[in-house]
């Protein structure tokens, strides 16, 4: 039991740089419209995280603030987080090392999410920081096969996610199967969409919040409602 675990949400984001983030919805946007997209679900995520209150936000930052669309709006958020820097040479690297940077800011649970899921409520943030308060660890898996949040104890089997090849059909399922073969429990979240590539906004977008960035420049971008 982990009932009095300090405990924090952590972001995983990339600055929303044209043409370094959302590469695959290039397919159909361009690169700042992508970028466009990506600045909306960081901001939502941001929004919702903060809104939770009874867990301080950490954000993993990489990639040039500067340079990125809607960087005032973002730098404005930023203000009420504390922000690391990313660090690794694979993502799975990257991905530990910001648990464990994290970790000695906070000494205890902390779930991470990225910035594919817009449509997270501050409810699902709080019922999965519920959940660590009697697992070892939770981890919510994607309709894709990858997962949109992982929830650990003093980074404790975050060294599995370098091991584990990201963005692919089995993700999710090899990395609840690395965390149980280092001795961890796994409690299953609730599946959500997250969102790679164009097929994916319309449906995202339809989970969001009404006054959602990310529900909006989608339907600004795909001149439909969504």
């Amino acid at each position: 039991m982990h009932i009095d675990t300090p405990q924090a949400i952590l972001i995983v984001a990339k600055a929303p740089v044209p043409g370094q983030v959302k590469t695959r919805l290039t397919a159909e946007f361009s690169a700042i419209e992508a970028a466009e997209l990506a600045a909306a679900a960081l901001l939502d995520t941001l929004d919702t995280a903060l809104s939770v209150r009874s867990a301080p936000v950490v954000v993993a930052m990489t990639g040039r603030l500067d340079d990125a669309v809607c960087s005032a709006e973002i730098r404005s958020r930023l203000r009420h987080v504390t922000v690391i820097t990313q660090h690794g040479n694979t993502f799975g690297e990257r991905l530990q090392n910001a648990h464990r940077d994290t970790d000695q800011v906070i000494h205890g649970a902390v779930f991470q999410v990225g910035m594919d899921t817009p449509q997270i409520t501050a409810e699902q943030l709080r019922a999965a920081l519920a959940t660590l308060s009697d697992t070892d660890s939770a981890l919510g898996p994607a309709t894709d096969g990858g997962w949109w949040g992982l929830g650990l104890h003093g980074a404790r089997g975050a060294g599995t996610l370098c091991s584990i090849p990201m963005s692919s059909a089995d993700t999710g399922a090899a990395t609840r199967a690395a965390l149980e073969d280092s001795g961890l429990s796994v409690a299953e979240l609730p599946e959500l969409s997250d969102v790679d590539r164009p097929e994916d906004i319309a449906g995202v977008a339809r989970q969001c919040a009404r006054e959602s960035r990310f529900a909006a420049r989608a339907a600004a971008l795909t001149g439909r409602s969504v």
